[in-house]
Order: structure tokens, then C-alpha cells, then sequence
């Protein structure tokens, strides 16, 4: 993105061109969302300081003497906007917030970036970053991805580029430490296992030090393996930005003023064109950035035309159990008379058809069919024992949840390291209900996720062979979405193919944000929801009431009765 491409319109926004404005706003909002975001890894104050920049790069915008140096000139007021937020908020304040309030930004940039392999290890080693460090790697990261040049680095961190220089070199040694790190966690060593059996799970520099102090002495860990490590640069190269979230409201309001660009005549000041009032309510929502009654920039994906009514290919219902049969029970209801004038017969209740409907096999959907609409179930918190991330890499890693709220189980299958025959996750001790509401990530792990090795998928490829659910089982997609009313256990009952589960509480918002991505936004498919709102929606396959000593002998399709 280059600003001299920018002058002409730049120049009619300050001339108070409403359009010009409208399309500046929307033309550099992605970047500052990138910079913002990644500098202060998707805690909850950055849509604050992403409004702050626009608001101050809008109100100021008569000032600038140079189109052409816009670019560096937004992207300076984007680091004084986050380092002025680091100033009123203390550290303890910032770290409450981000597991609570906010997605992890490095999550969502391999979501929604289809992240794979170690340019995923890239984003996810952000987290062990400082403060300091996650600033200058935001602009670093976009300077290797040609969206940035290292003078306008230099210029927006407010310093000479040769000391500029300097700082990237420490930092891309740091952040060789934690890409380090990411690794050796996805591994298997005994001793890191026991080691971070005292870590509550949100990375800081104390466990950031512990860990590469034991990663330097642990001949295990420091093995990058048979695959040679690349270099973060080579990896960034080409990278998209993180999409702003479909939705995303920016509001420019000057006090009981509002920001807009008026198209009043030259004689007036720029100041005097962007307060102009509007008063009426905030309606339309538009593809871009569009100036609206009430102050507020809406910001979408592009829009389409509404979707035809589509039928998600969901869970087919198990034969009912006769109302006197036990839950459990598997035998068909009696068929109906056919006689045709059946006697009249005392009113029975209606089976609780909960437990009666399991997820099944189901065809992979048309990449671009849009999803049903998901119900929205109530919400008041899901509390896990892993915390807001839970990693869970080896045979008889488990995660409780409880509660009641929307939970995503992210899956991260390693065929390279073991292929064969995948023992699924299984769902223990079950009170309350659980559903499967959704699948999202953007593909099941069976699409293809390489241009060129036709034979390469989520699951594997020719040339390292593949993982391979049970017979029966429902492929699984990137994200898999559930929703918990009561409390259940899950665990990893790695014995063949190699995987490993990410585990997060999670929101309906959230949920709906994935699913609704689709190939227009650079996924391969939409999501698929398979929530019906009923007590007919999906239940996971391997879920029981049960404790059992082995989860993995939790029956496939078992029936869990009602609560």
C-alpha cells in the first residue's frame, strides 16, 4: 500500500470530499487494525486505539503538508496512540483484560490467514513477545510483507534506522527464542512436561526465560527435527493483513459532535467541514468505510446478495426409544395404526429428544454455500481448567469445562510426525447437555492446503502418509464449535496419528464471525452450522455420562440419555 498512490484522494478529503474520505478511511483502516492489533496482541483496548488513530489521523488530516508521507505520518500516530494506552493502563490491568475481553491476535492471524506449518509457529511465538518487542514486530512484520519501508519503521518508532537496525535484530533474536518455544510445546518431552506442570498457561517473560533455559540444555528440545528452520522474514513475505472483523464500527465523534466531511464551500476550514452534526439514528451498512448518521463508520465485508435458503448437511436422528423404553434404550417407536379410524388414546408426553441425535458422516458442503443462521443459546461463561488456551498435545491431556457458553476445539494434526489410524478425543462425565453448534476455521481438515501437491490435505499427503478417523466418524473441520449447559471433560486419546487440540471458552459472536467467512475473504469454505436450536441438535460422538478409567473406549455414537 503506497501513499503517493493515495495523494489525489487524500487531497480531495482535505478539500472536505465526503467519498475521498469515506475511501481513505477504508483504504488504511486494515493497516492500522494490523498494527494496533499485533502490537498489543488482540486485547480488548484495540478497538479503542484503533478509533483513537482514525479519529486523530481524520481530525489532523488539514495539517498534512505532504500527501505523499501519509502512509508514515498514520502510522506514527497509530505507535504514540499505543504507546499512550501502555502509559494509562497498568501491566497487571492490560493481562487481566486479554484472556477475558479479547481474541489472541496471533490466533486470529492463523485463522484467518489459513496458517499452517512454521508460518504458524510465527504467529503463535508473538505471545512470548514483551510489549516493546510486539510493537516494533508489528511494524517489522509489515515492513518484510512490503506494506512498510524500513525508513517509515524507523520514522514511526521515532528513531535513526540505524538504530532501528539494532532493535530488529534483538527482536527477531527474541523472537527465535519463542518460535523455539512453540515448538519444543507442541512436542513431547517428559521433562518440559513436567516442568510446565506449574505454568498456568498465559506466556510471560519469567516462563519465556525458563523455557529457553531449558530448551538450550535439553538436547530433545533444541532438535528442530528433520525439517530445517526458516527464517521469520522468509516466512512473513507475502502475508496477508488480518481482515477487520465483519462488523467492525469505527465511530468518529468529536464530543456531541460528529466526524464528518462536509462539502461545504473552500472558504471553510477543515475543522469546520468535519463537525458537521447528524442526528438522525445510524442504519446502513455498506462494503468499506461509509460515513453514517450518528458518527460512525460501518465497516463490512463486501455485500451480497442475500442466500437462498440452504439446508446444512447435519446430524441424521437415531431411531426414537418407545416412551417406556429406558433412555438408553435403541428400538424403534411402534409404527402407527393403520387403521382408519384409530381408537382414541390417552395423551402421552413428548420424548425429551435429547441424547436421541448424534453427529454422522456428512458430505462436505459447496465451498460456497453461505451457513444456516445459528441460534443463539444463552450465555453466562464457561470456566476451563486449562484457562482461556488450553494446549493439549499428549495421550491423556484433558480439559473440564463448565458452565454454560460456547467452546471451540481447534484440532492440529501432525501426520508428519506419526500418520495411521486416529483415536478420537472423547467427551467424559457429561452433566447437563452438550451440542455440536458449528464447524468454521474456513476448511475441513480434508481440503487440499497445497497448490502443488495435489495429494496434500489437513490430514496428510502421499509423501508422509495420513490420518484417519474411525470408520464412521464425521470429518473434522479446523474449528469445531460446542455448547456446554452443565460440565463435561475432554481428553486426547493420542495413540496412532498425531494430534493435538487447542481448547478455548469462547462466544456466539465469535462462532458467527468464523462461520461467515468464506472464499470471497480468502478461506476455502464457508463454516457450517448444525446448531438447530432444539434439543435435536447434534451431540458429539463420543460423549457419556461416564468416568471411564480409558476414555478411549468411549463408544462412537453412544447415546447419553437425558440429563
Amino acid at each position: 500500500m503506497d501513499g503517493r498512490q493515495w495523494s489525489s484522494t487524500i487531497a480531495a478529503a482535505q478539500a472536505g470530499d465526503r467519498r475521498a474520505l469515506d475511501e481513505l478511511v477504508a483504504g488504511w483502516l486494515p493497516l492500522v487494525y494490523n498494527i494496533v492489533g499485533r502490537a498489543l496482541n488482540g486485547h480488548a483496548d484495540v478497538d479503542d486505539v484503533v478509533q483513537e488513530t482514525m479519529l486523530r489521523a481524520v481530525e489532523n488530516l488539514g495539517s498534512l503538508r505532504d500527501p505523499d508521507s501519509f502512509r508514515s505520518w498514520l502510522v506514527a500516530i497509530a505507535m504514540r496512540q499505543i504507546r499512550d494506552r501502555a502509559r494509562r493502563r497498568t501491566t497487571d490491568t492490560l493481562r487481566d483484560g486479554t484472556a477475558d475481553d479479547a481474541a489472541d491476535f496471533a490466533e486470529l492471524t492463523v485463522l484467518r490467514l489459513q496458517l499452517e506449518g512454521q508460518r504458524r509457529e510465527v504467529a503463535e511465538a508473538v505471545r512470548w513477545l514483551d510489549g516493546e518487542d510486539r510493537e516494533l514486530l508489528s511494524l517489522w512484520w509489515l515492513e518484510v510483507a512490503g506494506e512498510l519501508s524500513r525508513r517509515e519503521l524507523a520514522a514511526a518508532v521515532g528513531i535513526s534506522r540505524q538504530h532501528a537496525a539494532v532493535r530488529v535484530q534483538r527482536m527477531k533474536e527474541r523472537l527465535e527464542v519463542s518460535r523455539g518455544i512453540v515448538r519444543a510445546l507442541d512436542g513431547a518431552c517428559p521433562d518440559l512436561r513436567e516442568l510446565t506442570a506449574r505454568w498456568d498457561g498465559p506466556p510471560d517473560s519469567v516462563w519465556r526465560k525458563r523455557l529457553a533455559r531449558h530448551i538450550r540444555g535439553c538436547a530433545y528440545c533444541a532438535s528442530p527435527g528433520e525439517e530445517a528452520v526458516v527464517p521469520a522474514e522468509r516466512l512473513l513475505v507475502g502475508i496477508a493483513l488480518v481482515p477487520l472483523p465483519v462488523g467492525f464500527t469505527l465511530s468518529l465523534a468529536f464530543g456531541g459532535k460528529t466526524a464528518v466531511a462536509a462539502t461545504t464551500g473552500a472558504s471553510v476550514g477543515w475543522s469546520g467541514k468535519v463537525l458537521g452534526a447528524l442526528t438522525k439514528p445510524a442504519v446502513a451498512l455498506s462494503a468499506g468505510a461509509t460515513i453514517v448518521a450518528g458518527g460512525a463508520y460501518v465497516v463490512t465485508q463486501p455485500a451480497q446478495d442475500p442466500p437462498p435458503a440452504v439446508i446444512a448437511p447435519t446430524a441424521h436422528p437415531q431411531p426414537k426409544a418407545p416412551v417406556t423404553a429406558s433412555p438408553r434404550s435403541s428400538s424403534p417407536s411402534p409404527s402407527p395404526s393403520a387403521s382408519p379410524s384409530p381408537s382414541p388414546s390417552p395423551t402421552r408426553p413428548a420424548p425429551d429428544l435429547y441424547g436421541t441425535v448424534v453427529d454422522a458422516v456428512d458430505p462436505a458442503p459447496d465451498p460456497n454455500a453461505r451457513p444456516a443462521v445459528l441460534p443463539r443459546r444463552p450465555e453466562s461463561g464457561i470456566t476451563s481448567t486449562g484457562g482461556a488456551h488450553a494446549t493439549m498435545n499428549h495421550r491423556g491431556d484433558s480439559v473440564t469445562l463448565t458452565g454454560r457458553g460456547y467452546v471451540l476445539v481447534r484440532w492440529q494434526i501432525s501426520p508428519q510426525y506419526r500418520a495411521g489410524s486416529l483415536v478420537m478425543p472423547a467427551w467424559t462425565g457429561l452433566k447437563g447437555r452438550l451440542f455440536h453448534v458449528a464447524s468454521g476455521g474456513g476448511r475441513r481438515m480434508d481440503d487440499r492446503v497445497s497448490s502443488t501437491d495435489a495429494s496434500a490435505t489437513g490430514m496428510g499427503s502421499a509423501s508422509t502418509g495420513y490420518a484417519v478417523p474411525p470408520p464412521g466418524t464425521q470429518q473434522m473441520w479446523q474449528n469445531e464449535y460446542f455448547y456446554v449447559d452443565g460440565a463435561v471433560t475432554l481428553t486426547v486419546n493420542e495413540r496412532g496419528a498425531d494430534y493435538g487440540l487447542n481448547v478455548f471458552p469462547t462466544t456466539w459472536d465469535k462462532v458467527e464471525d468464523d462461520v461467515t467467512v468464506g472464499p470471497p475473504e480468502g478461506a476455502i469454505r464457508y463454516g457450517l452450522v448444525r446448531d438447530t436450536g432444539k434439543d435435536d441438535a447434534p451431540v458429539p460422538q463420543y460423549v457419556t455420562r461416564d468416568t471411564p478409567a480409558d476414555p478411549a473406549t468411549v463408544a462412537q455414537e453412544s447415546r447419553v440419555g437425558t440429563p
